[in-house]
């Protein structure tokens, strides 16, 4: 009963619109009362603001299903109606086009792909600029034909990719001048950066925020703005509306009104596993309140905080720096033993000075009360002898760890077991532990400075058992069409795992607390290509 009301309604409705577009049967049955009606208001609309809600309602009916040659006919059937509705069925067309191409492809309906893709893509090309030659630089649908027309030969990787970018940045540039909608360009900014075009959309992100700048915001909801978009992880776009409300509050308040703003900024900024965040960002704001405070500006907590920033940002030198800060300003802080490990690993591993770095160790192995760092700078002075072949110094360390361990570090304890193994049976250290020792502490290796390899873990303040996944990026030289094989040599704490020579990646967990250091070279058939460190804080 219900589906013959609603047909003796069509009916009514098509006998009394006899001019409007013919509706494909696949809609029939649950659309044909909206559809009927939308083109009712569209062939009645007089100005493009009432048009637009109305073509996107109407494109949202046929995107729901997929249907987008139904879409296609439909909008060529009311341009027919009525004419000056070309620049809008006309970019539709681009639009529904270009999206069945992308659903062909991730659906892989490879038949219709290669049976119809060349007629749709010359519909894109055509029907995208008829738009743009029917409108005007401040009409959206001007804006939006570029973008299209952008991202389509974008995909197809074509001659004609950068001329559309070019032409999109000079659209927006455009529009900005003639109108106080900025939406759109922070939609287009979105796109650039969704694409990789991150200096493109940095520009047109100043744009954005310059309308909204000279739009007399307030202080208040500009910082709600920049909130906003850092809670949308826009972290781009929520920096440069920070730097704006930085400027304007340096203008008002004085110092001491300014630095907790800045401070909270920071905070935000800085390292978290899970939070947004931007290191590089925070550091920068760090600077704005080192510049304006004095030193009590940063206490026991924020000193932490902006040393483990650092240390996440692989700035380990100034990482370094501001943990001996720490210790010197807090002698009695909480993080005293993690401080004093991640100085003694970056001096050492990083920066290469051994004395340095074994000083940091053995204060550590002089305390009383065992803890992981303890634990682990007894390890540390224990390779470092045995590496230097002072191995009854090594077992004097090893034998001590051993005792003060316990049970209550096992993952530590089975390391000093492989090396105890190793000087009982007259045997070198085991390859790849030794090759990142030769490679971090031998002269002749100075070059390798870990620029040419990025290692990074998916946590830096893991729980006990929780899955942690390391990864590694080496950066080679050019070599043709020949992939290089590189070997991954991995030592150190690595877990419950035991990556391979042929492993750039792995996942692992640990079962008792503390900072452990991944280690890794990777080398070539032509040697050594670099090598790295990374300290992760298991709790």
């Amino acid at each position: 009963m219900k589906k013959i009301i609603i047909a003796s309604l069509f009916l009514l409705l098509v006998t009394q619109l006899p001019s409007y577009p013919v509706i494909s049967r696949q809609l029939f049955a649950q659309d044909s009362v909206p559809l009927v009606k939308l083109s009712k208001q569209i062939i009645e609309a007089k100005t493009q603001d009432e048009l637009t809600p109305l073509f996107i309602e109407l494109k949202d009916l046929y995107f729901k299903d997929n249907k987008y040659s139904d879409f296609v006919e439909f909008l060529k059937s009311l341009s027919s109606k009525k004419s000056t509705l070309a620049p809008f069925t006309n970019y539709y067309i681009a639009l529904s086009r270009y999206s069945q191409l992308k659903y062909l492809e991730e659906s892989q309906n490879w038949d219709e792909y290669f049976a119809n893709g060349n007629t749709y893509r010359e519909e894109i090309i055509q029907s995208a600029e008829k738009t743009t030659e029917a409108t005007k630089p401040e009409d959206l649908l001007h804006l939006y034909a570029r973008l299209i027309l952008w991202r389509f030969h974008f995909d197809q990787q074509d001659d004609f990719a950068s001329a559309a970018l070019s032409d999109l940045m000079n659209a927006v540039l455009d529009f900005s001048k003639e109108t106080q909608d900025y939406q759109p360009i922070k939609e287009i900014a979105d796109k650039l950066l969704a694409y990789g075009e991150k200096g493109k959309a940095k520009e047109l992100y100043r744009t954005y925020v310059d309308k909204i700048l000279q739009s007399s915001i307030s202080n208040d909801r500009l910082k709600d703005t920049a909130l906003g978009f850092y809670q949308e992880r826009s972290l781009e776009l929520a920096q440069l509306i920070y730097d704006a409300y930085i400027e304007r509050m340096a203008k008002v308040y004085p110092k001491e009104k300014l630095i907790p703003i800045l401070i909270d900024i920071a905070r935000s900024f800085s390292y978290k596993d899970q939070d947004p965040k931007d290191t590089f960002y925070a550091e920068q704001v760090f600077g704005k309140i080192e510049e304006l405070g004095p030193k009590d500006a940063f206490d026991e907590d924020l000193i932490y905080l902006r040393a483990f920033n650092l240390e996440k940002s692989k700035e380990y030198s100034k990482a370094k720096d501001l943990y001996i800060d720490l210790m010197q300003r807090y002698p009695k802080t909480s993080h005293a033993q993690e401080a004093d490990f991640k100085i003694g690993m970056i001096y050492t591993y990083i920066l290469g000075d051994l004395a340095t770095g074994r000083s940091y160790f053995a204060r550590l192995a002089q305390k009383e009360t065992p803890s992981p760092q303890v634990v682990s700078s007894l390890y540390q002075l224990g390779l470092l002898s045995q590496w230097e072949q002072d191995y009854v110094k090594a077992k004097e360390y090893y034998r001590q760890l051993i005792e003060e361990a316990k049970s209550d570090f096992p993952e530590t304890v089975t390391l000093v077991q492989e090396r105890l193994r190793e000087i009982e049976e007259v045997r070198p250290i085991d390859y790849n532990l030794k090759t990142f020792l030769d490679v971090s502490l031998k002269e002749e290796y100075a070059m390798f400075d870990m620029t040419k390899l990025d290692l990074r873990s998916s946590l830096y303040r893991a729980k006990k058992d929780e899955t942690v996944e390391i990864t590694s990026l080496p950066y080679t030289a050019e070599s043709g069409c020949m992939q290089i094989e590189l070997e991954y040599l991995w030592s150190g704490h690595t877990g419950t795992a035991k990556p391979s020579v042929g492993d750039a990646t792995f996942s692992t967990t640990y079962i008792h607390p503390g900072t452990k250091e991944i280690n890794l070279v990777v080398v070539s058939p032509a040697g050594v290509i670099d090598r790295n460190i990374d300290l992760v804080d298991v709790y």
